[in-house]
């Protein structure tokens, strides 16, 4: 069902946008299909959430995101049971999305004109999207789950991403090289599955892939994840965050962190018991805890600025 909702949504947007570039979606109906986000965007209409923002995000914690988009009603964000390449690093960035369906000879061709004619590109497809990547984006592909000959990322391709990103990928598909993709430290991917082979990209002959679209909404397992989405993969799983959730994810994971901090160390101390820390904060425990963050504003892992925000909230 989601996938013909995308086909027909691919299919309305074709009809109604001027397409700047082969499969991509026009800067009018990506602002209009990402209405709450208020700030900068890329010249596309890709939403750009601050570069801080997604600095901060790396120590948040599914649980935490989790937690703030199911009070804004947002359920299906959180996507597991990945195969998960050089998984010590976090992955933090804006998603760059990109769809393939199976390889279909007649619609590959028209694609493949538009965008060696009419938009200039050169090179296969799948080296398309890659070719838009900046600094700070996560390159989000729909492969539908696609493994024997379907992979369309090796190690040439994921140290291409890596140079422009300086991330890795999310990929809903099999990868290929992977003893390549693990020597690039710090390429923390989430893909779902391994094959040696690779995909192949020729309408007059054998195809497995065509690419259908580039920053358009697409999914990932129970995901539909947008252009922009924030990208948190950690711990064996991948959050999408909604640009304009970011920025309250990142400060209620840094009042839950500092919280956790002062409870531990006092639970340690023994000055309070778990149960009065485990249940809502009598005022005397509050003020006890804004005291501590006025003391050690310097050392604790949340922007000095943050913490002063957070003490001008509060009343104790």
């Amino acid at each position: 069902m989601i996938k013909l909702y995308l086909c027909a949504l691919f299919v309305l947007l074709w009809s109604t946008s001027t397409v700047s570039v082969a499969q991509q979606i026009s800067r009018n109906e990506l602002i209009f299909l990402t209405p709450e986000w208020k700030g900068e965007r890329f010249a596309d209409g890709r939403p750009k959430v601050p570069d801080a923002i997604i600095q901060r995000m790396k120590l948040v914690t599914h649980e935490e995101a989790w937690a703030v988009m199911k009070g804004e009603n947002y359920k299906y964000q959180y996507a597991e049971g990945w195969l998960v390449v050089n998984p010590d690093s976090v992955l933090v960035g804006r998603a760059l999305t990109a769809t393939f369906m199976p390889g279909r000879p007649d619609i590959h061709r028209v694609i493949d004109k538009k965008g060696h004619e009419k938009d200039g590109r050169i090179k296969s497809q799948n080296s398309w999207p890659i070719d838009m990547l900046v600094k700070g984006d996560v390159y989000v592909v729909d492969q539908f789950g696609a493994h024997e000959d379907g992979p369309t990322i090796g190690d040439n391709l994921a140290n291409s991403i890596y140079a422009k990103s300086g991330n890795g990928i999310v990929y809903e598909g099999a990868v290929r090289d992977i003893a390549g993709l693990k020597e690039l430290g710090s390429f923390t991917s989430f893909v779902r599955s391994y094959h040696p082979s690779h995909h192949l990209n020729n309408p007059d002959g054998e195809l497995n892939t065509t690419l259908v679209g580039i920053n358009t909404p697409t999914r990932i397992g129970k995901v539909m994840v947008m252009p922009g989405d924030i990208v948190l993969g950690r711990d064996g799983g991948v959050t999408f965050i909604p640009p304009h959730l970011a920025e309250k994810v990142v400060k209620t994971s840094e009042v839950v962190r500092l919280r956790d901090m002062f409870g531990h160390q006092r639970l340690r101390e023994q000055k309070y018991t778990a149960g009065q820390i485990d249940t809502r904060w009598s005022p005397e425990i509050e003020k006890d805890f804004s005291a501590w963050l006025n003391d050690h504003i310097n050392e604790l892992p949340v922007p000095k600025e943050q913490i002063q925000e957070l003490l001008k909230t509060r009343t104790w």
